[in-house]
């Protein structure tokens, strides 16, 4: 077999460890991988590149097409940029894929028999790192969700149940308060699951549905969510089947893949006693991917009868069923002496070859037609006085632009509001043509006359909204209250 060539980057702290390892472990089982080296991490970083990667490294993705990535150290401060974020953004990586499984009675848990698979979504959501201060006390995070995301990754959970013998998909969201980002999310997931009827589906609330991750796991088979929720879910479920440190993480995209471990690069831990587990099963994946999908198996049935002989890292010793307590190297030796032997507790693992394009079609963007309707105005006041300020602003509507309402983070502060409600400094108005679909369609010149308007009346604005219709559905939240 011809050697699939791979970008390996060793990290940082017990990264180059456990990253030998894990490499001699897949070479020993076969796995006909060329490794090409690239730096990352710390040492780039501090070389006062932010994003802590250099030009020359993303040519070898690009080229290699698969990322083999142990854990890396960011410094403190200074604006450095999360480079997994990095990576996965500008590759276009928009499924992160986190198999949960118990290793019971070998690894302590609660919950024998848990296996679930987290599906994130991995481009969008608050990740997209978009904030804003909008004033002295008020800070804004944007959280965008999109169709196609959505939709792609909907189907990517749904494919990967299908190719590997999944019965059900358990799609979470906040969808009963996120109605139009979440809502989106869920809406898809309804009409996707209709293509897959051999294969159960439901939807859980985020916050219901964590809490029955850490308490009946085995109820899931795979979940698939966006993105925050699931970096939380993911790490909750991994804890869940006793050692996050053995948790590993798929990165996948049309371009490039890649694989690591969700732990971190651990830099205070002594020389030679990291678990190389997480990063190894990573590579495991990272095997099925390429096509070695008998290696993949090779290698991960010598790992489960190491852990069966009681052959373990100090990360899970345990004296009722542990024997020998081993470093990373040791660990490494004896998985690599049970190669071609199979455990006898736990199930065996099986791998295919996925046969086709793993990665699934979206269907493109209807545009509809869209009609703006108003703007919602950003403005900035001190004087905890929203009727006051309302009135201000009263006085500067035109071009058929009246205001409808001031709220104060979402919640309405005029007409009608209550002096209960606790005002900081920023307030958003709103101006409106009218009320509904009906409403009369105003122009971009419009607003900004009113943003002249305000301007002229010294009142400080920090940003805008354009308030739309498309089609018949209204494209904006009304404020609580409103």
């Amino acid at each position: 077999m011809t050697k699939t060539p791979i970008t390996v980057a060793i990290g940082d702290g017990i990264g180059p460890e456990i990253m030998a390892a894990a490499l001699s472990i897949l070479e020993a089982g076969g796995a006909q991988i060329e490794p090409e080296y690239i730096e990352i991490g710390e040492k780039v970083y501090l070389r006062n590149i932010s994003a802590g990667i250099e030009d020359s490294s993303w040519d070898s993705l690009r080229r290699t097409k698969v990322f083999y990535k142990a854990p890396i150290t960011t410094p403190q401060g200074g604006g450095y940029k999360s480079l997994n974020v990095t990576v996965r953004k500008t590759l276009g990586q928009f499924a992160n894929v986190r198999p949960c499984v118990s290793l019971h009675p070998f690894v302590q848990t609660n919950f024998p028999g848990m296996d679930v698979v987290i599906v994130r979504e991995n481009e969008e959501d608050l990740y997209a790192g978009i904030e804003y201060k909008l004033s002295d006390d008020v800070y804004q995070s944007v959280k965008l969700i999109s169709r196609p995301g959505s939709e792609r990754i909907i189907r990517y959970a749904f494919d990967y149940a299908r190719r590997n013998g999944r019965k059900k998909v358990t799609c979470m969201t906040k969808d009963n308060i996120m109605k139009m980002a979440d809502g989106l999310f869920h809406k898809l997931f309804d009409q996707i699951k209709t293509e897959y009827p051999e294969i159960e589906a439901d939807h859980m609330i985020i916050d219901i549905g964590t809490a029955r991750i850490a308490a009946r796991p085995t109820a899931f088979d795979v979940v698939v969510t966006l993105n925050l929720y699931g970096d939380i879910i993911s790490d909750v479920a991994a804890e869940v089947t006793g050692s996050v440190g053995l948790a590993p993480s798929a990165n996948i995209g049309d371009h490039v893949a890649m694989f690591e471990a969700i732990h971190g690069s651990a830099p205070t831990m002594s020389r030679d006693s990291a678990n190389p587990s997480g990063l190894l099963l990573a590579g495991v994946m990272m095997l099925v991917h390429i096509g070695q999908a008998e290696a993949a198996a090779r290698v991960h049935n010598a790992w489960l009868k190491t852990l069966e002989d009681g052959i373990h890292t100090k990360d899970i010793w345990r004296e009722e069923t542990s024997k020998k307590k081993v470093g990373t190297a040791e660990f490494a030796e004896a998985v690599i002496a049970r190669m071609g032997q199979f455990p006898q507790t736990l199930p065996i693992a099986k791998y295919q070859n996925v046969k086709g394009k793993a990665t699934p079609d979206v269907a493109p963007t209807v545009t509809t037609e869209h009609k703006l309707v108003g703007v919602d105005i950003y403005v900035v006041d001190s004087s905890n006085d929203p009727n006051g300020l309302a009135a201000k602003l009263q006085k500067l509507e035109g071009d058929g632009l009246k205001l409808s309402l001031v709220d104060n983070r979402g919640v309405k502060v005029w007409p009608g509001g209550h002096k209960e409600t606790y005002c900081t400094d920023a307030y958003r108005a709103r101006f409106l043509t009218g009320e509904g679909k009906d409403a009369a369609a105003t122009t971009p010149a419009a607003v900004l006359a009113l943003l002249a308007r305000i301007d002229g009346a010294k009142i400080a604005f920090s940003k805008t909204e354009m308030l739309q219709y498309f089609g018949a559905e209204r494209g904006f939240t009304l404020g609580q209250g409103e």
